[in-house]
């Protein structure tokens, strides 16, 4: 396996292709939107430019890495001699279904098809194409380059060749894999999401501020970032979808949206991407 293709330039794409380069695969980046893929490419090299700054990685390195990386909104010419493709965009199992029956058709009969999902059944993504056992899911976390946890969600009929291969991957990236069942949620978003949305109830019901129910769990808890800044990182629309699909599918009310969380991403307020959620954050906003 020697190139990784990324589908999808924006928050966790432009990561997962910083990662991808950084261990030595030859990258293909790909997104409809040309100006998506050039803020990507900012957002990496600002990425290495800091690693460098902080005496994690050489300028050697960093050069290196950028240098493996091509950008193309031709999704045909991206996939084609790719050994593994990756899908980033929004999580929307409609969308990714139909992202996957269009990359099948340019890759070759060995490449593997892996989806960056964190809540939606990799068992019926894998279902719309002709290749089930080369599909799987990869959940990779933000940022990207920072995180060291991947889970490797293998749904019934993925292949055990299939996981060994992204299990190989995931190593080289410097990341530490754990083997989760295809089921709704898996295991971080299922207990992430629980938290996050319970921190939200607690804004609404004024029990106390963003900011100090965030160093109650990191203070009192060791998390390394509260759950509500968590969530702003993620996307307050990320994290609305997946607390849909989680009440739909598990029934259980500890998942239901909270009208606070309805309510600001109807505003707009989405987190760090859009510069206000539960905090605010740089106003300069971004596509990835």
């Amino acid at each position: 396996m020697k190139q990784i293709t990324v589908i999808g330039a924006g928050t966790m794409g432009h990561g997962i292709a910083h990662v991808s380069a950084m261990a030595g695969y030859n990258v293909m980046l790909t997104d409809q939107n040309r100006d998506i893929l050039s803020s990507a490419i900012d957002r990496i090299k600002s990425n290495l430019d800091d690693g460098v700054e902080r005496g994690k990685i050489s300028q050697d390195d960093a050069r290196s890495a950028l240098g493996r990386i091509t950008c193309t909104s031709d999704l045909s010419q991206a996939v084609q001699k790719a050994g593994l493709v990756i899908e980033a965009v929004i999580e929307d199992l409609g969308v990714k279904q139909e992202l996957f029956r269009t990359a099948e058709r340019h890759v070759s009969v060995d490449t593997v098809l892996a989806t960056n999902t964190s809540s939606l059944p990799i068992g019926e993504i894998a279902a719309c194409t002709t290749r089930p056992a080369q599909v799987i899911g990869m959940h990779f976390f933000n940022p990207v380059h920072i995180m060291k946890l991947i889970e490797l969600i293998a749904h019934d009929g993925t292949s055990s060749d299939t996981l060994a291969q992204v299990e190989e991957v995931a190593i080289k990236m410097g990341k530490t894999a754990i083997k989760v069942k295809d089921t709704p949620g898996f295991a971080t978003s299922r207990l992430g999401v629980v938290l996050g949305l319970e921190a939200m109830r607690m804004v609404e019901q004024a029990v106390a501020s963003a900011d100090d129910i965030d160093k109650a769990m990191e203070l009192g808890y060791g998390h390394p970032m509260g759950p509500l800044k968590v969530s702003d990182l993620v996307g307050l629309d990320i994290r609305l979808a997946i607390a849909k699909h989680l009440h739909g599918k598990l029934k259980d009310d500890q998942y239901k949206p909270p009208r606070i969380l309805t309510d600001m991403v109807k505003k707009g307020d989405l987190g760090r991407k859009s510069g206000k959620g539960f905090y605010e954050w740089e106003s300069t906003k971004t596509s990835c």
